[in-house]
């Protein structure tokens, strides 16, 4: 199958990197996205995210004319589908069933520009189901057009399910040397999903059913999101009986066939704090192993907040003269993983904004991969260097362990009631 351009929808953290690789390879790439601020951004050739190598790639391909970014979809000979899937929420809290409206959306914006021969892809992690949903959709919109789910091998569109797998501050390498599993819903859908995921992909594309597809993405993190809970529950468990859970891991990690994760502060990022989710509102029943995991990783931030709390207690008992009003508390790190400035799901935004709203006197952020503060979530709060906040601090949270905080030496945080949720200081 010939792709002479290829359009992908939803220019975020995957969707841009992933236009951007593919008109690398002087492929014609046409982004969409509904931010209009976002498309302006990228016909200039700049980035409106954090990503290692993504500037240079964008500049040149816009430079070069291999990519331009629209809010209106133009024909193409395939669709990429990389939008969010997040929650649903109502005005009394948010539940952890998926939301689709993104993909919906997108697949209905896509539809009036479609033609027979064309391919679509959603890349977007989904529930499992949740491509066929897509097809319908289309089918809907364009009554003109057939497709897989009533007529298989001969339908007029191809459609399938690719999950990204990529770590954030290794987008680019990962899009090109991970393995890809490819979920068409017919073997022809397949076929030609993997024809254009071969024009940059140097990893194997293993082929096998949309449903799949969807299900071993999920299983990927729900995975590691049991591996974290496990270490979480053990910081836990280590802090009431009084042992370093750091030197307790180290030390049964010495054993061949043990691998103890690292304990944070809990579990964030647009995948593993969400994708277990998706399996247990599909089946609450049974996935008794996963919800658990999650409720233990969503249970760490509170646990952090309250050693914060334990700490502003200790500190008053020690200097009596001092009001609530008179206690600074330093927060380091709002990011959902060290060294890159995506906020999304992130413990440590969550933390930092508990603390705020019950801490009368300052907080101090640090945070050195952003230049200013999510606006409307940390209200009174002071982005500030490290040092300034060292120098400043009562109590001192270390919420993400950055490369910059690793290099400040533990004597340095000494003169502080210090809550480490990652052992950047006391491990």
């Amino acid at each position: 199958m010939e792709f002479n351009t290829i359009s992908v929808v939803g220019l975020g953290y995957i969707g841009l990197p992933t236009a951007a690789v593919i008109a690398s390879r002087k492929e014609k790439v046409i982004g969409v996205d509904i931010n209009q601020s976002t498309v302006d951004t990228i016909n200039q050739g700049k980035i409106h995210i954090v990503e290692p190598e993504l500037d240079m790639l964008v500049h040149a391909a816009v430079k070069e004319g291999y990519l331009h970014a629209t809010t209106t979809p133009e024909p193409a000979d395939a669709f990429l589908i990389a939008v969010p899937t997040p929650f649903k929420t109502n005005p009394e809290h948010t539940s952890h069933e998926p939301n689709l409206t993104y993909i919906k959306a997108a697949s209905q914006s896509i539809a009036p520009v479609l033609k027979k021969g064309d391919l679509v892809i959603l890349e977007s992690t989904s529930p499992v189901g949740a491509t066929e949903s897509m097809a319908e959709w289309l089918a809907e919109a364009r009554p003109d057009l057939t497709f897989p789910q009533t007529h298989g091998e001969e339908s007029d569109i191809r459609i399938a399910h690719c999950p990204e797998r990529v770590l954030p501050g290794h987008v680019i390498r990962e899009l090109v040397e991970n393995d890809r599993v490819i979920g068409g819903m017919t073997a022809k859908c397949s076929q030609a999903a993997t024809e254009l995921y071969k024009v940059f992909v140097e990893g194997e594309c293993i082929t096998t059913t949309a449903r799949t597809a969807e299900m071993a993405k999920l299983t990927e993190n729900s995975f590691r999101d049991v591996n974290i809970a496990f270490a979480n529950e053990l910081s836990i468990i280590c802090d009431k009986l009084d042992i370093s859970v750091w030197e307790l891991i180290r030390l049964a990690n010495r054993h061949p066939r043990v691998n103890i994760l690292q304990p944070g502060p809990g579990v964030g990022g647009h995948c593993i704090a969400v994708d277990p989710w998706f399996i247990v509102s599909e089946t609450p029943d049974e996935a008794r192993l996963i919800r658990t995991a999650r409720e233990v990783n969503d249970g760490k931030p509170q646990w952090v907040v309250d050693k914060v709390n334990e700490a502003v207690g200790k500190f008053l008992s020690a200097n009596p003269d001092k009001t609530a009003k008179d206690v600074t508390i330093a927060c380091f790190g709002l990011a959902f993983k060290p060294d890159i400035d995506d906020l999304r799901e992130s413990p440590a935004l969550a933390i930092a904004q508990q603390i705020t709203t019950s801490n009368p006197g300052q907080t101090l952020i640090v945070e050195p991969n952003i230049e200013v503060l999510p606006s409307g979530k940390l209200e009174g709060c002071t982005l500030v260097e490290a040092q300034s906040a060292l120098d400043s601090a009562d109590i001192v949270v270390l919420l993400v362990d950055h490369k910059p905080f690793k290099s400040i030496a533990p004597q340095k945080v000494n003169g502080s009631y210090l809550i480490d949720s990652r052992g950047v200081w006391t491990a």
